[in-house]
């Protein structure tokens, strides 16, 4: 009899990780405890007390755990103390319905959403994660707008993914994510009414995270963090501080070549500031090596992960392309790009409607006319800016520090129009 893969995405695994966890650095010890939930069990329908489904995948045991006890400091780097937890601290109060179990990327997700939108708490945002990564972030007037514009950022990515809003859900916004699926919702609260909406999925996980009022503070906040080797080794670093918090933080770029000074001969206009803003605090949340696109306060294209940056340059430019293409088909005609690539080659819809969609994204330049760009780390040619030159972009944000600095800032001022660009002075990998 063939095995039932769909059973193993089903199982709740029983872990035998202990319910607490002691790391000691040096003299001072860190006391963990693991968090677990008295949920009804989809199969049996009894109650019992379990933890995280699984890992990453299925047949990985898991486990969460809180920070309950010990302030680390370390140098002049005093670390996050007890009583702050987010992710780590969901109680079975703050999971207004478990839907299937929560396993580790569930939660992992959101708190990579709240990387991002601890950074972006000054009016309504939404981040919509997969894998650890955004596949649209977005600002809206009304946490709606915010959630429409991210969603739509890239309708395919967004499917399965997590939800995450910077404020309360209210009806409007419930009822827009109910209209597509979505592994977990979470945000600081609730309106009356709008878990009523969400629960009508009942596999939906709906999350009100603790302290989400507070996000920006974490800002500043430093976490020990931890890798581990594949020889049961362990890297440690410090969590990373981003210094820019305003604009006012920006640097101009210079560079120098054979003794003479690069300047970028425009400076970003304020709305491009804006933008480039925006785009660097996303940029906080991307897996590298990693560009992204960013427009009116909205993710255009993201390129996650790559090994060479003209690559993820290109890629974000291809995904941009493909999403703007999916979302003009999907409002124009109800249905996905490649259903009617596929209606076409089934004869069963005229071609002019594919070269409607195409020529349309091919002269909006999939959105990218007018977009940021941003960059995690330098470029270290001109290459990879002048693909996004290529495809309009009107400003450009780096950290700076290439020995070739020079001809990124000189691909800027030859552009036509010409393009500006600013320095960060501070890179953002994350791995």
């Amino acid at each position: 009899m063939a095995k039932d893969f769909k059973a193993d995405y089903k199982t709740i695994m029983d872990d035998h990780f202990p319910p607490e966890m002691k790391i000691s650095f040096g003299d001072q010890t860190l006391l963990y405890r693991k968090r677990t939930w008295k949920i009804v069990d989809e199969d049996t329908k009894e109650r019992t007390e379990k933890g995280l489904r699984y890992g990453e995948n299925p047949g990985q045991e898991a486990a969460l755990y809180e920070l309950v006890n010990g302030n680390l400091a370390l140098g002049k780097c005093q670390f996050i103390q007890p009583g702050n937890g987010l992710v780590s601290a969901l109680s079975e109060e703050h999971l207004l319905q478990f839907g299937k179990h929560p396993g580790k990327i569930n939660l992992t997700d959101v708190d990579n959403a709240l990387n991002i939108l601890k950074y972006l708490m000054d009016r309504p945002c939404a981040a919509i994660m997969k894998h650890n990564n955004p596949s649209g972030v977005a600002y809206g007037a009304t946490m709606a707008e915010a959630y429409s514009r991210a969603y739509w950022a890239d309708r395919l990515a967004a499917m399965g993914g997590a939800v995450v809003c910077n404020r309360p859900v209210d009806k409007a916004t419930a009822e827009q994510i109910s209209q597509s699926y979505v592994e977990v919702v979470a945000a600081p609260e609730y309106e009356e009414g709008s878990v009523a909406i969400l629960a009508q999925r009942k596999n939906l996980r709906i999350v009100k995270v603790p302290h989400m009022d507070r996000l920006a503070e974490y800002c500043q906040l430093r976490f020990v963090d931890f890798k581990s080797l594949i020889d049961g080794g362990i890297v440690v670093q410090q969590s990373p501080l981003n210094r820019i918090r305003s604009v006012a933080d920006f640097l101009p770029a210079v560079g120098k070549h054979e003794g003479k000074e690069f300047r970028c001969e425009r400076a970003p206009t304020e709305k491009e500031m804006s933008d480039l803003l925006f785009g660097w605090q996303v940029e906080q949340g991307v897996s590298s090596n990693s560009v992204l696109f960013v427009r009116d306060g909205c993710t255009v294209g993201i390129g996650t992960g790559e090994q060479d940056r003209v690559g993820v340059a290109e890629i974000a430019v291809e995904k941009a392309y493909t999403k703007y293409a999916d979302g003009l088909c999907y409002k124009s005609y109800g249905i996905p790009y490649y259903q009617l690539v596929l209606d076409i080659q089934q004869q069963k819809r005229p071609a002019h409607l594919k070269e409607e969609v195409d020529e349309k994204t091919e002269t909006a330049h999939g959105g990218l006319v007018g977009s940021a760009m941003v960059s995690d780390a330098f470029f270290p040619f001109r290459d990879g800016v002048d693909v996004g030159i290529h495809e309009g972009i009107s400003c450009v944000v780096q950290p700076g520090g290439s020995q070739r600095d020079w001809e990124a800032i000189l691909a800027c001022n030859e552009a036509n129009p010409k393009v500006a660009m600013v320095f960060t002075g501070q890179r953002a990998f994350k791995h």
